[in-house]
């Protein structure tokens, strides 16, 4: 289920087991009222909820003939009616060098009234290397996405929080690497968060011990309600992990896998969850990240959307 962490870390054969163990749960099939905070939180589309229709995943199941990447907030906008988008940095490696191309994309937003949210970046290197020299490497691997967040009106980039060693060592390089980081982030006016994404980066209190070390207003998380696995891949109270990394939230991401006849997530409580959220003091968009097969990757996102819109969120 770890979409993304499969372009650097984890592989496309882990993103594929761990999919089939959370689908594995027997889907909760009650459809008695659900209590629900009002929440004021917009919507945002995160481009992984199309990972399949833009060419990715297994080869039975991606698009044989997917459309440009760059397409993605006219789809995001005409499709789904969502009007802000999270990017997913493998997309756009073959263009990344192209001379004005984030200009381009910037003014394809810009006419289609599409805010650009952030850009979730993987591939680029191990923040909690052991070799300080690679930590350093990772900072610098990250500069043309941070340019072309900077370009687009993205907030952030969202990178991971993945090292060497043991919990500790792991911690400190991390922290270490990310702080490297921020000091080429803050030349360009914007922020670096992690999110919850395999490894240690999947338990939270492990995650905020991380956020203290580097102690930056310019860092924080990207809480993801569903990639809260253990090494054996089994699901760990996200209600607690949400609620842990909330406070230093600069993002969120409403992962979905599968939706009852009454609309509700099977797999998540989604109640709990957005609960905290709503305690929080974030304010930002909450993007949808569908990773579900029963559904088509369209009806998926459109079920989460219409969820998140019951919680009063809005598109």
């Amino acid at each position: 289920m770890h979409r993304r962490t499969v372009l650097g870390v984890l592989g496309l054969a882990s993103l594929s087991a761990l999919a089939s163990r959370a689908l594995s749960a027997p889907p909760t099939l009650s459809e008695a009222p659900i209590e629900r905070p009002l929440m004021k939180n917009p919507i945002s589309l995160a481009q992984w909820s199309l990972h399949r229709h833009f060419g990715m995943g297994r080869a039975e199941e991606r698009n044989p003939n997917p459309p440009d990447p760059c397409e993605f907030p006219n789809i995001s906008r005409a499709d789904y009616g969502i009007n802000r988008v999270e990017y997913v940095n493998q997309f756009y490696q073959t263009k990344i060098e192209l001379k004005n191309f984030a200009e381009d994309l910037r003014k394809r937003c810009d006419d289609l009234s599409v805010t650009s949210v952030l850009i979730m970046c993987d591939g680029e290197g191990m923040s909690g290397a052991a070799d300080e020299s690679a930590r350093t490497t990772f900072a610098t691997n990250h500069e043309k996405w941070l340019a072309m967040a900077k370009t687009l009106g993205c907030h952030a980039i969202r990178v991971n929080a993945i090292g060497e060693g043991d919990a500790d060592e792991q911690a400190k390089r991390c922290a270490d690497g990310l702080t490297k980081l921020l000091a080429v982030a803050k030349q360009y006016d914007i922020n670096v968060i992690v999110e919850n994404h395999g490894g240690l980066s999947s338990d939270g209190a492990w995650v905020v011990r991380v956020m203290k070390l580097v102690s930056d207003p310019r860092c924080g998380t990207l809480p993801d309600f569903g990639n809260w696995r253990d090494d054996a891949g089994v699901l760990q109270d996200p209600v607690k992990n949400v609620g842990l990394v909330i406070p230093f939230a600069k993002g969120v991401s409403a992962k979905s896998y599968d939706f009852n006849a009454a609309g509700d997530e099977t797999l998540l409580d989604y109640s709990a969850i957005m609960k905290s959220v709503a305690a929080s003091s974030y304010a930002g968009a909450i993007g949808i990240e569908y990773e579900g097969k029963r559904l088509s990757e369209s009806d998926g996102i459109r079920a989460t959307k219409k969820l998140l819109e019951r919680f009063g969120c809005s598109a």
